[in-house]
């Protein structure tokens, strides 16, 4: 059995992310993150103690958006959580027992110049086109691209977007301040399944917020959601296990469940 997660907006909550989803619970809260000495993502301290129970006895493989380094600032899955797996980049870097898998990389580059437009390309549509977008375009190791806004964005903004991406072989999601732009090829859903097929794996239990995150869960026998995310409004598929809470209690009610699921009880 195996549960890959996404992290952000699933199962740990930036101060931003607890200030825009609530409740306040301050005082229910650990921190996970560190960055330049200061606490900055956190998960309750029951969905803690949950998922360290969990990684005893499934496979427990992280799924991000993050870069590797970003990852990293993530002190539990070294101090408290370790894990043999984690997938970065939406899955264009696996790392096995801390370190890269060079030809799953290698496999990613080679699929972006065959299906997808080149970074610097889409630059220049984004640019051309959306000069307006009041916020920072930054690259993501040259692998993706996101905006950093600084104003909420409208509807009909964002599926503009989604429409230029898509002519290129590129998809969009919508996360709080950031605006991705994810070039096809690179998908978390793939990275999992080359995970499951490595470690022999026969159950797949997946947790995620984004559009970025679709593709995971569609693989999964079990898919959770929190009743905050991007996917929550998201009618496509029926199969999604939605949650009664919503900000950091959404992710210690999708581990609990998750328990219920390895216990034979689901």
């Amino acid at each position: 059995m195996m549960f890959a997660t996404d992290l952000d907006r699933t199962i740990i909550y930036s101060r931003k992310a607890l200030e825009d989803l609530g409740p306040s619970i301050d005082s229910q809260l650990r921190a996970v993150e560190k960055k330049e000495g200061k606490s900055i993502a956190f998960m309750t301290q029951k969905a803690f103690e949950e998922l360290e129970e969990i990684s005893q006895d499934l496979l427990l493989v992280p799924v991000t958006t993050r870069t590797t380094n970003q990852f990293k600032r993530i002190f539990i899955f070294e101090e408290h959580i370790p894990v043999k797996y984690a997938i970065t980049f939406n899955g264009a870097e696996i790392l096995y027992e801390g370190n890269p898998l060079p030809d799953w990389r290698e496999g990613i580059s080679e699929r972006l110049k065959k299906e997808s437009a080149s970074i610097e390309e889409l630059k220049e549509i984004l640019k051309k086109d959306f000069f307006h977008v009041n916020g920072e375009l930054k690259s993501a190791e040259g692998l993706f691209l996101y905006y950093l806004l600084e104003e909420k964005l409208e509807p009909h903004q964002i599926w503009e977007f989604k429409r230029a991406a898509s002519a290129y072989g590129w998809k969009v999601s919508y996360q709080g301040r950031k605006l991705y732009f994810m070039p096809n090829p690179i998908s978390k859903g793939e990275a999992v399944s080359f995970v499951k097929e490595r470690e022999g794996i026969s159950t797949l239990i997946g947790a995620g917020d984004s559009l970025l995150d679709e593709d995971l869960l569609v693989k999964c026998d079990h898919s959770f959601i929190p009743a905050h995310g991007e996917l929550a409004n998201d009618n496509g598929l029926l199969t999604y296990i939605d949650t009664e809470q919503r900000g950091a209690l959404a992710g210690e009610e999708i581990l609990e469940k998750i328990r219920v699921i390895i216990n034979g009880n689901f």
